[in-house]
């Protein structure tokens, strides 16, 4: 007897018991109940976040460039593993567009790799949401009120890279951050740096560049050098602050003018968005 006739008979004939309780299995050959099919071929393939970081030493790579950008060499120095090991793993990840490399301008032998925080986002969005849409990430809420986080950005002329950095994070973090900037060789702030900041809301007329040793004595949680030369010559500064650096191309040196400036406000917007985050849990964890 077929199990379609069993379910005829029980809908049809057969004791008021029966017609009652239908066994459950019976209903999976029922012409009425239709059931989800699982994806065909790969719908079950990780999604491409998890591929791309799953692996322990790609993550701990991502979390080393997450806190700085870095050489190759360094990567291989904090990790402990063959460089050759470390270069394969990043050109996966460089390939996925987790990373991206960019020439020192001080070295042009050297390459500085830093991590696409905004894809890894996304991407790490879509893998809780592919799991279940409960999982789509949303941003974190606002950290509470705690200790000041002070920041120094460094460069070669605290002309435009460093003061651009310096006026978005005095912007976006207001009195909660100490935001200062300076140069090993200071020149005039540069009028493209003035225009562009001038157009995400932020006034420079009235800045001026300031050599790194009016800050000699003073203490700072992060300095951080977007210059490739300032990095290698920084002094040691006082308070053990946590050094980052940001690889960054200085928009005067290009040759496109103001839209070289655009870029790198665009670039530094980005990272200060992440680097609130990250100021936001150490202001917390004072805090606590």
């Amino acid at each position: 007897m077929t199990a379609r006739r069993r379910v005829g008979e029980h809908l049809d004939g057969g004791t008021a018991h029966h017609r009652d309780k239908m066994h459950p299995t019976a209903l999976m050959y029922y012409p009425g109940v239709r059931h989800r099919q699982s994806p065909a071929g790969g719908g079950f393939d990780p999604p491409e976040f998890l591929r791309l970081a799953g692996h322990p030493l790609r993550w701990r790579l991502l979390g080393e460039l997450a806190r700085s950008d870095r050489q190759v060499t360094e990567l291989t120095e904090l990790t402990g593993k063959p460089q050759n090991l470390v270069s394969y793993h990043l050109g996966l990840m460089r390939k996925g567009g987790l990373v991206h490399g960019r020439r020192s301008s001080f070295d042009g032998r050297d390459t500085y790799y830093a991590v696409d925080l905004a894809r890894c986002a996304g991407l790490l969005a879509q893998a809780g949401g592919a799991l279940h849409p409960a999982l789509m990430l949303a941003p974190p809420p606002p950290q509470p009120d705690g200790a000041d986080v002070s920041v120094l950005f460094l460069c070669t002329g605290n002309s435009a890279r460093s003061q651009m950095a310096e006026g978005l994070l005095r912007s976006r973090g207001g009195d909660r951050v100490l935001a200062r900037s300076a140069g090993s060789h200071p020149k005039p702030v540069h009028r493209n740096a003035v225009k562009v900041m001038g157009e995400h809301g932020v006034d420079l007329t009235g800045a001026r560049s300031k050599h790194l040793d009016e800050f000699d004595g003073d203490r700072f949680d992060y300095v951080i050098t977007l210059c490739d030369k300032v990095r290698e010559v920084c002094p040691a500064l006082p308070g053990d602050p946590e050094a980052v650096h940001w690889s960054t191309v200085d928009p005067a040196g290009q040759p496109d003018g103001v839209a070289a400036f655009r870029r790198t406000a665009a670039e530094l917007a980005e990272r200060i968005g992440f680097l609130l985050h990250q100021l936001g849990r150490r202001r917390h964890e004072l805090g606590s």
